[in-house]
């Protein structure tokens, strides 16, 4: 480039110009940016700048320029404030159109002349309820009911929420559907009711109450039971109206002058009449089962109050204020004895239950095993009661040669499947738990099915366990088999957890005696009324539910421990003869200290006609013909002396406290 701009020039050549590299170099460089330089752009701003002359320096700014005038800002003010004022009082009118007068409490609702522009539920919903109760309206007179036999009838019960809560949105979804449907029926004519009323709630009550009663340093067995329950009727009158609130700010047209509490003498009545039909009928008995039994309410529980959670292996869990670890399967071994009693072998079983093995009765292996061929017709030593034999079991059922050792320890007082197994071989049971949760000090066999134990006799638990808590007691137990040399192994395992929903404690499994309802036989109608289309599911998917719930149902525990609800009606009775001429007979009348949790029972009987039950019976009494298990009850009891005219004469009663009764105590009794 350079040589061409020289020729062009008509200059010297480059050669002649540049004597060195460095000047040639120097020259090749101003030309190259020379050559390749662009014009500096303008922008059209600037360009019409410099068409007008502008020399480009920036103007002077006044620095007061944003100052306020204070004349027009003091007129800018008073004009603001005058439309303020007068948007005010327009707003004022208004509002005055919309609000209305105070309405008398159950007349008409007055309504005010103009709509509101926002919607307040408040002001649109007040007084409404008030009229609609006052007008009887929600009512049904039975009278003219009968009188107009052609009339339809359509008749609700709401499902009694539990006096202990509030409602919530379920609630409301379910009182808005049935009130529809109610008011839609009432619309057309028919003979229309929609009883109200509240439950009881046993456990959840009596479980509020005791903490109140706790902050103060008083527990329910420093007051007794009478002034337990007072202070129980207190605490419903106090907080028990907040769910009858609810449902009327719903607008629900039930009949408030027929409202039920569960707890009500009429309802108590239908409960003892429910409780002495079922029994006349077979289908309620009272029986040692197992139980789902809550260590801290020390009562059993039903199927539907217990909840499951799934826990990883190895994991710890807080209970009684401390950390146990749970989700873990503990590997240990039996000595096979022969008929000297010497060993000859071991078996080796597993279970996330360590401290169960202190009621092991029986070891289960599947009869087809050939790994357990030699072990058929032998027997186990217990290694912490010598003169216990465990006897070696065939169980096809129980047992899967597929999973673990494929030898199952059989606890029947303390699992539900070893409790089926035990029936099944007719094992004897035992109990090893108080209904505190602690260790027990004795236990004695016995069988819920088949011939007693013959030769029972009481068995001593180690001191080095007696009454400690279960979880203690399953460190102690693998700590003493560690040292007599039969620990396995240890290792995780997921397991799930059985949860008491009202204590959140870990349910136990118990053998305790309590009363049952049979509930097969309705079962089995209710499973028949859908094969046969009587009785529709929707959707069809939840039919699956509705079999597998019905077909594999159980007798039903209705009994609870507690203090606050209905109870039993049946007692022990027993007669004493004064003299021969039956002068005096004193009647002693043991109760129960369980209450009964008729649920379905208390929920519809309790709504019934208003006619009270049949007065034919009112109590249910043992008799020798009853079943025998009707005659003794191991816990503390009650006993009350009553008046009772026999054979013309006044029988002098009192009230008195009677001791804890031993299991299979009792006189014959007889029916009164």
């Amino acid at each position: 480039l350079a040589l061409l701009f020289c020729e062009a020039a008509k200059i010297a050549p480059m050669a002649s110009l540049a004597t060195s590299l460095d000047e040639y170099s120097l020259i090749y460089s101003f030309f190259s940016s020379s050559a390749t330089e662009e014009p500096k752009k303008v922008s059209k701003k600037e360009q019409k700048r410099m068409e007008r002359g502008d020399s480009g320096k920036k103007k002077e700014k006044d620095p007061n320029r944003w100052a306020v005038d204070p004349e027009k800002a003091k007129a800018k003010a008073e004009k603001a404030a005058r439309a303020k004022a007068e948007k005010a009082a327009r707003e004022k009118a208004e509002e005055a159109e919309t609000v209305a007068a105070p309405t008398p409490k159950g007349q008409k609702k007055i309504l005010a002349p103009a709509m509101a522009k926002t919607y307040d539920p408040s002001l649109v919903e007040a007084s409404w309820q008030e009229w609609w109760e006052a007008r009887g309206w929600y009512g049904c007179e039975a009278e003219k009911v009968a009188q107009d036999k052609a009339k339809q009838k359509f008749v609700i019960v709401i499902p009694p929420p539990n006096v202990t809560g509030s409602l919530h949105l379920g609630h409301a979804l379910t009182a808005a559907i049935e009130d529809s449907l109610t008011r839609w029926h009432r619309m057309k004519g028919d003979a229309t009711l929609y009883v109200p009323g509240t439950d009881h709630a046993g456990i959840a009550t009596q479980t509020v109450v005791e903490k109140q009663l706790a902050k103060s340093g008083v527990s329910r067995h420093d007051l007794g039971r009478e002034k337990f329950v007072d202070e129980v009727w207190k605490w419903k009158d106090q907080y028990g109206s907040r769910i009858c609130e609810q449902l009327r700010r719903l607008g629900s047209s039930v009949d408030w002058s027929r409202e039920r509490f569960t707890m009500d003498p009429v309802c108590a009545k239908a409960v003892t009449e429910a409780f002495v039909r079922l029994h006349d009928a077979g289908l309620l008995y009272r029986a040692s089962r197992l139980v789902n039994w809550s260590c801290s309410l020390k009562s059993a529980i039903s199927d539907l109050e217990v909840e499951y959670e799934d826990v990883e292996g190895g994991c710890l869990r807080k209970h009684d204020g401390k950390d146990y670890e749970f989700g873990t399967f503990t590997e240990f071994a039996y000595e096979i004895i022969d008929n000297q009693k010497k060993k000859v072998g071991e078996v080796v079983v597993a279970t996330t239950r360590l401290e169960t093995m202190l009621g092991d009765t029986a070891v289960a292996v599947h009869p087809e095993d050939p790994r357990y061929v030699h072990l058929h017709g032998k027997k186990a030593r217990h290694p912490f009661f010598p003169d216990r034999e465990l006897e070696i079991v065939l169980d096809d059922i129980l047992v899967d040669m597929t999973l673990g050792t494929g030898c199952v320890k059989i606890t029947p007082a303390h699992d539900p499947n070893d409790y089926d197994c035990g029936e099944r071989h007719d094992l004897p049971f035992l109990t090893i738990l108080n209904v505190d949760g602690t260790i027990v000090k004795e236990m004695t066999p016995f069988k819920v099915k088949g011939q007693p134990v013959t030769n029972a006799t009481k068995e001593t638990m180690p001191e080095w366990v007696a009454g400690q808590k279960r979880y203690d007691a399953r460190r102690l137990v693998e700590e003493k088999l560690k040292e007599k040399g039969l620990f396995r192994s240890k290792y995780p395992k997921p397991m799930r957890l059985a949860i008491c929903s009202r204590s959140g404690d870990i349910v136990e499994p118990l053998v305790q005696p309590q009363w049952f309802c049979d509930c097969s036989d309705m079962a089995r109608r209710a499973v028949k009324a859908v094969e046969d289309g009587d009785l529709r599911i929707r959707p069809k998917m939840h039919e699956k539910t509705w079999f597998h719930w019905l077909e594999e149902i159980r007798p039903w525990c209705v009994s609870r421990q507690l203090w606050w609800g209905h109870q039993i009606p049946a007692w022990f009775a027993y007669a004493k003869a004064d003299d021969s001429s039956l002068c005096s007979v004193l009647l002693e009348f043991s109760f129960f200290l369980e209450k009964l949790l008729f649920f379905f029972y208390a929920k519809l009987l309790f709504f019934a006609r208003p006619d009270s039950p049949r007065k034919k019976k009112n109590c249910l009494v043992s008799s020798t013909e009853g079943p025998p298990n009707l005659m003794s009850f191991p816990h503390n009891q009650q006993v009350v002396r009553r008046e009772r005219r026999v054979g013309g004469r006044e029988v002098d009663r009192r009230s008195v406290r009677g001791r804890r009764g031993e299991e299979g105590e009792g006189a014959v009794g007889r029916r009164v």
